[in-house]
């Protein structure tokens, strides 16, 4: 009998039995017994990971653009009006709401702030909307507005990733990865999960906001931008060829499915995907960001300028990317925390800036994807991973500079497209906007609508790592049914 390869020998030292049969997935000897006893051939290394794949029920929404406003924004000036706290505005907070709290930035009896925005209602379900967002109120008919949100962190990184991966550290699967882990992508030439920022940060959470964790990486988000090349270190360096590329590929393709025969592990399946989709997306990418090639009245209804990196170029971008089959777009724009440390952070002066700049997008995001025909199968997600506290900011308190804190227990999203009513309101916060008071959803709730949204059941969407099955909304999460269509 010929010895065992030594990276091998290494390898079955190092690993129990229970944790050798499981932990090289779909190639694991109880994967390939069942296959052969469904008269199937065990899977391949030419298997394709991204290969499109049915949910396990019919889906409402077949696509996803999640608008993330990183840092928190303040729901109380643009949501949920308050009058009561209009009417108390300057009062000392009441001991009740403050008993036993932490913030981030508050310490002894701060301020009662009313908002300074002035709120009416809009469409035929009567939504609240400030002044703030002169664009969001012309399709009050066709949003949700869940606004009894809320989380367990009052941080922003620990808050992003518990919004994005089900759990406040790094380490676990984002949203779109779960959602490509599920259904693949029905364009081979590009990524089934992209990511985009805008306004110049990548979010607190970082890129474990769209990384794959423990599952295969190949279902990690890929950045792209909107100024420069498309996707960094794409291009071919300097004298190759395209027909070079190929042939080194192939060759990296037999390296590769040797290591795979003899080895059996998965990862080096991604391996192999992960290449032959660069090569394919150094032709297809620049093709559908470049977008330049549409109508002066798209770019205009956008707001977009070709060639700049900005939240308007990606809402465009967004849609040309769904259009051509990317399941899971991603957005992240920096500069929602309010604290009122300066204009760009109040919630006069630096709202109506930030405001400027992202509700008409995102208006125009839906405008078009519903004159396409596109808006009632992809689902459109706009909103924070906290909310802002109904008192001002500790250190800005005695400031012109009106700013509001960090807060967990309540803040709002916005949803629209893909299977969620239109012209709804879902969820009430107290007459002071401390506490949801009815219909309230946890953020695990939302990664559960979102999934069913999908065609999954939240629970069934698993994988196997280290002795357990791992899912998105972790032990937790609830489909919020009363907000589908």
């Amino acid at each position: 009998m010929p010895p065992l390869h030594p990276i091998r020998e290494a390898e079955l030292r190092l690993q129990t039995r229970r944790h050798f049969l499981s932990s090289v997935g779909q190639f694991s000897l109880g994967a390939i017994a069942l296959h052969a006893l469904k008269g199937e051939a065990a899977p391949t290394a030419q298997d394709n990971p991204l290969a499109p794949k049915k949910p396990h029920f019919k889906a409402k929404a077949k696509r996803v653009i999640y608008l993330h406003m990183s840092g928190g924004p303040p729901n109380l000036d643009i949501f949920d009006y308050k009058p009561e706290l209009v009417k108390r505005n300057a009062e000392n907070c009441p001991d009740s709401f403050l008993k036993g709290r932490t913030f981030a930035f508050t310490t002894g009896v701060p301020k009662l702030m009313g908002t300074p925005r002035t709120f009416k209602q809009y469409g035929k379900g009567g939504l609240w909307m400030s002044d703030a967002v002169p664009n969001f109120q012309t399709v009050a008919d066709d949003i949700t507005l869940v606004k009894a949100i809320h989380t367990d962190q009052f941080n922003h990184a620990p808050a992003e990733l518990l919004l994005f991966t089900g759990h406040a550290r790094q380490g676990r699967p984002s949203m779109g990865s779960w959602a490509t882990y599920g259904l693949g992508t029905e364009n081979q030439d590009l990524p089934g999960f992209v990511t985009m920022i805008s306004s110049g940060t990548q979010p607190s959470g970082g890129q474990g906001c769209w990384g794959s964790g423990f599952i295969p990486s190949v279902y990690q988000g890929v950045q792209c931008r909107s100024k420069g090349d498309p996707v960094l270190f794409a291009n071919d360096p300097p004298g190759m060829t395209r027909d070079l590329r190929r042939a080194t590929l192939d060759a990296l393709k037999d390296l590769n499915q040797r290591q795979q025969d003899e080895l059996g592990h998965a990862e080096t399946v991604t391996r192999i995907a992960q290449y032959e989709l660069a090569f394919r997306m150094q032709t297809s990418v620049p093709e559908v960001m470049d977008i330049s090639k549409e109508p002066q009245s798209v770019l205009e209804a956008y707001g977009a300028k070709p060639g700049e990196s900005s939240f308007a170029n990606n809402c465009l971008l967004a849609r040309r990317l769904v259009e051509k089959g990317v399941r899971f777009v991603h957005l992240f724009d920096w500069g929602w925390d309010f604290h009122g440390t300066g204009k760009e952070t109040g919630i006069k002066e630096g709202l109506t800036k930030k405001m400027a700049a992202t509700d008409k997008p995102t208006v125009a995001l839906i405008n078009d994807l519903k004159q396409r025909g596109l808006l009632d199968d992809t689902l459109i997600v706009w909103g924070g991973e906290f909310g802002r506290t109904p008192f001002r900011e500790g250190r800005t308190a005695k400031g012109d500079v009106l700013g509001r804190d960090h807060y967990p227990d309540c803040f709002s999203i916005m949803m629209a497209g893909g299977g969620v009513k239109g012209g709804f309101q879902f969820g009430e916060t107290d007459e002071m906007g401390f506490a949801g008071v009815k219909d309230k959803v946890h953020v695990h709730d939302l990664q559960a609508t979102i999934m069913h949204l999908l065609g999954f059941d939240h629970e069934r969407l698993t994988y196997r790592f280290q002795g357990r099955d791992y899912r998105l909304t972790d032990v937790h999460g609830r489909v919020v049914r009363d907000i589908l269509a």
